[in-house]
């Protein structure tokens, strides 16, 4: 007998196989993610998985050339297949079979841009995070937001993970009492050494101030440590205190955070963040305690959540297992104790904002969403402006405004 029989998912709604009438796919474009680029790949898969949509125009490269490539090698016709990003917003608005929304994954500098083209023509947005490479960006986005009849959705895809889904729906029924500490950190290595030299694209960009914004590693990463640990305790920073470096020769943006949290609940938090830490992947993990127990979780073993009730032995609850609550079920797609992560916490947002479009599309008011959003992409340049503040002002405390 298959696991699959022998453990039957537990769902609690949209993402089995749906039998019978299934709404149209959802006409998806793409800004970036052309050839040799990382993210784009990975937001194309998540969009599919679910299989609602389909991409269908794209701009994918600054470099006529590569674009043109690229959407040969995506399947995508020739003739929505466009040199610049304003030319694809200006075409596909005007088509009867228009796109519906636009993914953009493209350095940090472009965000807005693209973003606003989109916006401006009516067409939702999806955004890799960081929103904006700028606070003054974020601030026009977010007000070009609150005008347009589209919507904007942002990609702090580590909120899609069922057992983050779980630590956020235990946290607010209570079961940790009042929160006191937050510690969350996101650790890596691969810019130990000076890597952006090599010509390594990815590098290249994110340690370029003029691509990447003020951020450098507490733009890249450590916005994802900061949105995820807000997510899930619901808690609003209100100060912070930071001590920035840039550690290897010669790089103008920081490759190693260390910073202070003070939450208006009266909480406090710690944060760390590097890029330059032998022996880290993707060592994000997130550790919050409270009057009445503790939580703790970690990206690389995403399937588990340990719960320490004060005073009782820790318990571990597994994605898929017995003591889960609806939160996790709703975004579980396979049967506990088959590795479920890093793609499908992705999917479990591009699923989030299909059930928006299409709710939208048929003149339905859409359910409530969990996708981080224009207030959290300013929220979190908002952080990203107050750390680098703090740190260039010898260390004090900084208010997130």
């Amino acid at each position: 007998m298959s696991d699959a029989i022998r453990h039957p998912i537990q769902r609690g709604h949209k993402h089995p196989i749906q039998r019978g009438h299934r709404p149209a796919r959802i006409r998806l474009g793409m800004v970036g993610g052309g050839r040799d680029a990382f993210i784009g790949g990975v937001h194309r898969i998540a969009s599919r998985i679910d299989d609602r949509y389909e991409l269908v125009a794209g701009a994918f490269s600054s470099s006529a050339e590569k674009a043109r490539a690229s959407a040969h090698d995506l399947g995508v016709a020739d003739e929505r297949a466009y040199d610049d990003f304003e030319a694809m917003a200006e075409a596909e608005a005007a088509r009867e079979d228009g796109i519906e929304v636009v993914s953009v994954v493209t350095p940090n500098h472009v965000h807005f841009a693209a973003s606003k083209a989109f916006l401006d023509k009516g067409i939702h947005v999806i955004s890799d995070k960081p929103m904006t490479s700028t606070l003054e960006d974020a601030s026009a986005l977010a007000a070009l937001v609150e005008r347009s009849t589209a919507r904007f959705f942002l990609t702090h895809n580590y909120t899609g993970y069922p057992m983050i889904r779980q630590a956020r729906e235990m946290i607010g029924a209570g079961a940790l009492g009042a929160l006191r500490v937050v510690q969350v950190e996101y650790a890596q290595d691969w810019l130990s050494t000076a890597l952006e030299d090599s010509g390594q694209k990815q590098a290249g960009w994110r340690v370029d101030p003029s691509k990447s914004g003020a951020g450098g590693s507490i733009g890249d990463i450590g916005t994802h440590a900061f949105n995820l640990a807000g997510f899930v305790t619901g808690l609003r920073c209100r100060e912070v205190l930071a001590d920035i470096d840039s550690f290897v020769g010669g790089r103008q943006l920081d490759d190693n955070c260390h910073v202070l949290l003070r939450y208006d609940e009266g909480a406090k938090g710690m944060l760390w963040c590097s890029q330059v830490a032998p022996g880290n992947e993707n060592a994000l993990s997130l550790r919050v305690y409270g009057s009445e127990g503790g939580l703790e979780w970690k990206q690389e073993d995403p399937n588990r959540l340990w719960h320490t009730p004060l005073g009782e032995p820790t318990r571990l609850l597994t994605r898929g297992g017995a003591g889960t609550g609806e939160a996790a079920a709703a975004v579980t797609r396979i049967p506990a104790g088959h590795p479920e992560g890093y793609l499908e916490g992705f999917a479990n947002l591009y699923t989030d904002v299909a059930e928006v479009i299409v709710a939208l599309r048929e003149g339905r008011e859409p359910p409530a969403s969990l996708c981080p959003d224009v207030s959290d992409g300013l929220t979190g340049l908002r952080f990203i402006n107050a750390v680098v503040g703090s740190s260039a002002d010898g260390g004090k405390w900084t208010m997130l405004v």
